[in-house]
């Protein structure tokens, strides 16, 4: 899986850090970010919340 955070959308509400925060973190802008290109497949569950909790949908995810 690969998720991208599109920082155009993001609204730094920190929702996809807290849920999945060994997938997500902030960048120097201080939006959210991946710190993965792909997501290993243990942590897959953790990015789908983080998907669904995003008020904007600023994730996007590619299985």
């Amino acid at each position: 899986m690969e998720v991208y955070v599109d920082p155009d959308l993001c609204i730094s509400c920190g929702n996809c850090i807290d849920i999945c925060p060994q997938v997500f973190d902030w960048d120097e802008e201080g939006k959210a970010r991946s710190l993965f290109d792909e997501v290993p497949q243990e942590l897959e569950n953790c990015v789908a919340d983080a998907v669904e909790n995003c008020p904007v949908e600023a994730i996007q995810n590619t299985l």
